[in-house]
């Protein structure tokens, strides 16, 4: 592979706007989501009279294999990096369980990028990250007092890492201060209009998003399946089968507590432990991925849903779809194709 590697004063002049920095095994599909959107909107800008996107792809070694096999052409990453301008964005780095989180973080090349991040950050500079990168950026003590996201499934394992910041799995993108944080790999899409749309205008990401036939999406929450916020856990895992075999009319906190043996705080303290979630929180999840689960595969109307998973009136699933989800109960229905 032929590698470009620009010189010490050129790499690192204030010649761009986003840094993207990849690291072997990252999400083929993360790294390609971000260049193809930045591509995208480097063609689209002059349309809706915006300032031209630049940037640079960046890694600690000069030959990047991408998860699966894929490589990209990068520009290596100086051991001695000057504080610069631009907003240094993360792509997923497709790690999916606690194990390999630590095994990969504890990496030579990703010590080499939480120092990176941690002198960009220091200096003042913007971070954004989606996925398992954002463990990135709490090795890089870039999370405490901070509200986050990640993947949903690994969000109970960040906020046990990093107790002193929040972390909403609900969300897709949430923006603190110069910290960008987003949910699972394909949510780089999110991401990266997001930072489009803050960084240049709303039109050009409101361009790229037509262009690419990207849908606007501000939650996780639709796609969170409980069972899985389990992770391994015994009692949350038992916790959800007993509420969701129950339903239309499961226990309520207080009979569950008693049903295992504890406290409602005890339990509460345990459920947060493994979920990062209130026990309501969780139960409600369980709700609505049954209720999500109904209106995808059954032709049951949305009354007879909210009658499935416990609600006499109709307008709290709609209410409560809405909030959690952006979406309205006949949104999950799957659409129908025009007869041939």
């Amino acid at each position: 592979m032929t590698v470009s590697v620009l010189t010490y004063f050129e790499l690192f002049q204030p010649m761009h706007d986003f840094t993207v920095l990849v690291l072997p095994g990252a999400f083929a599909s993360s790294v390609a989501l971000t260049l193809d959107i930045l591509s995208a909107a480097a063609s689209l800008a002059a349309t809706v009279a915006c300032a031209t996107p630049r940037w640079r792809v960046v890694a600690m070694q000069g030959s990047v294999q991408l998860k699966h096999g894929m490589s990209i052409d990068v520009q290596i990453l100086p051991k001695t990096a000057r504080p610069d301008g631009t907003t240094w964005v993360v792509p997923g780095l497709g790690m999916e369980s606690p194990r390999a989180i630590k095994e990969r973080l504890a990496q030579p090349d990703a010590l080499r990028a939480v120092q990176a991040l941690q002198a960009h950050a220091q200096a003042g500079g913007s971070v954004a990250a989606s996925c398992s990168a954002v463990f990135l950026l709490q090795s890089a003590g870039l999370l405490a007092g901070r509200r986050v996201t990640t993947s949903w499934w690994l969000a109970p394992l960040l906020q046990q890492l990093e107790p002193g910041c929040v972390v909403d799995a609900d969300r897709m993108v949430i923006r603190d201060g110069a910290l960008v944080t987003a949910g699972a790999a394909l949510a780089q899409t999110d991401l990266m209009l997001h930072l489009l749309s803050t960084q240049f205008s709303p039109a050009l990401a409101d361009a790229v998003s037509r262009a690419l036939l990207i849908d606007g999406r501000q939650s996780q929450a639709q796609f969170i399946v409980p069972a899985m916020l389990a992770n391994g856990n015994e009692l949350i895992a038992k916790l959800v089968s007993r509420f969701e075999s129950a339903l239309p009319d499961p226990p309520g906190v207080s009979a569950l507590a008693a049903e295992f043996c504890m406290s409602e705080r005890t339990l509460s303290r345990h459920v947060r432990a493994a979920t990062g979630r209130s026990t309501s929180a969780l139960l409600q999840s369980v709700r609505l991925n049954k209720a999500r689960m109904l209106l995808e595969t059954s032709k049951l109307t949305v009354e007879q849903v909210a009658e499935r998973v416990g609600y006499v009136d109709t307008s709290a699933l709609r209410r409560l779809m809405r909030k959690v989800t952006g979406v309205t109960p006949r949104q999950f229905r799957p659409a129908v194709s025009p007869p041939m």
